[in-house]
């Protein structure tokens, strides 16, 4: 989730601001040798050692290459020290694509990709999109970019070595679990625009069931999902099943804003809880237009907003929960601007679902429901059993 900061910090400014933030207070209001000790001497280490790299390395390194470094180190530590898996440091060039990802577009291949140990299995090929002119299939993995392997790396630097300038090329190692061969791609980038919202209507045991699956919590999302829900009510649905399997979250707003959709006015959504932020509490909005018996549908890859929304509905509403078990990631981060057009996302407080749970010790949500598709057949049986089992509970 994302929440921006205007505060834009330098690199020497974030390193002894650091210090001062780590141990609860602003180093202004320290004592001068204590403030000599936490402004004055890291930063004139991190300049020292910054000096005798670009003085004495056998390669030539660059003031930019050092700072990004720099910061990366930081935020390293902090994952490391605190356990922490989501605070990042975006340089201006992975800043663009993260942003176009929370808006919706983003210019790539057209693919929506989980991280797996291999690589980035495909989700999802957009439709008009280069992956799917290139024959691109969802159950492959992307194992490389331009020749160089993606394997082990995490999600965020292994995507943006696909996305890339419109216009540009990149050519992807693609492996197929059908013929065990990984065959190479090349296509052209193009600006792709993601189609957030699937609906359509299925017939299961006599009942008509919508089916809405929605692929991320980015700007509009509960608008799209209005839209989604809305179509397959005026085709007659009378049950609905909500699809958030392989939904990585997004913005919190968007998370309120959808529960609004389900829950009457004044419902706790979820609550939040941090050292620096203060605690708070968000409640759902006017709005409501689902009106028929709903299960929600989750995986190992709903996370964040989708946990978030996954929990008020099963909280608030009684929604039966189908699948396994979700991500359980229970933070959320804020997003505040760097000098150099980067950004630092970190971790800055505890959510917890309306029943005072929080996912990061639950282990996630998990269903009431089991069921996991196979990935190997045409039937997706995890959809089937959310749609079986939301029939069961229409009445007439």
């Amino acid at each position: 989730m994302r929440a921006r900061a205007g505060v834009a910090f330098g690199v020497a400014l974030v390193a002894f601001l650091a210090a001062g933030i780590y141990l609860g207070g602003h180093p202004a209001k320290l004592p001068a040798f204590a403030r000599e000790a936490l402004t004055e001497e890291p930063t004139s280490l991190v300049g020292e050692a910054a000096e005798i790299i670009k003085d004495n390395y056998f390669r030539k390194v660059g003031d930019t290459e050092l700072g990004n470094a720099s910061l990366q180190g930081m935020v390293r530590e902090l994952r490391k020290r605190h356990k922490d898996r989501f605070s990042d440091y975006f340089s201006p060039e992975n800043l663009e694509g993260f942003n176009q990802q929370i808006e919706g577009r983003f210019s790539g291949v057209g693919l929506s990709v989980v991280s797996v140990k291999k690589g980035l299995r495909v989700v999802k090929v957009f439709h008009g999109s280069p992956a799917e002119a290139a024959g691109m299939e969802a159950g492959q993995t992307v194992v490389s970019a331009d020749g160089e392997s993606i394997a082990g790396l995490d999600s965020t630097e292994a995507t943006n070595k696909i996305k890339g300038p419109e216009g540009s090329e990149v050519t992807l190692g693609v492996y197929d679990p059908k013929t065990k061969k990984t065959t190479q791609k090349t296509m052209v980038r193009a600006e792709v625009s993601l189609p957030n919202v699937e609906a359509r209507l299925f017939t299961t045991n006599g009942k008509k069931i919508g089916y809405v699956r929605l692929f991320s919590f980015s700007e509009e999302a509960s608008v799209q999902l209005a839209h989604g829900i809305e179509k397959v009510q005026k085709e007659g649905a009378e049950g609905l099943v909500l699809d958030l399997r392989e939904n990585p979250g997004g913005l919190l707003e968007e998370a309120v804003k959808t529960a609004s959709l389900f829950l009457p006015e004044g419902e706790v959504v979820v609550t939040t809880k941090s050292r620096t932020k203060g605690d708070s509490m968000k409640k759902s909005g006017s709005g409501k237009i689902v009106d028929v018996p709903f299960v929600v549908l989750i995986d190992r890859g709903t996370a964040s907003a989708a946990e978030i929304l996954t929990g008020a509905l099963q909280d608030d509403a009684g929604a039966t929960v189908v699948g396994t078990r979700s991500y359980g990631k229970g933070v959320f981060q804020e997003e505040h601007g760097l000098a150099n057009g980067g950004a630092l996302k970190l971790t800055v407080g505890e959510y917890f679902t309306p029943n005072g749970e929080n996912l990061a010790r639950t282990g996630g949500i998990h269903p009431e429901v089991k069921a996991v598709d196979n990935p190997n057949t045409k039937v997706d049986e995890a959809r089937q059993k959310a749609l079986e089992t939301v029939a069961a509970q229409v009445t007439g």
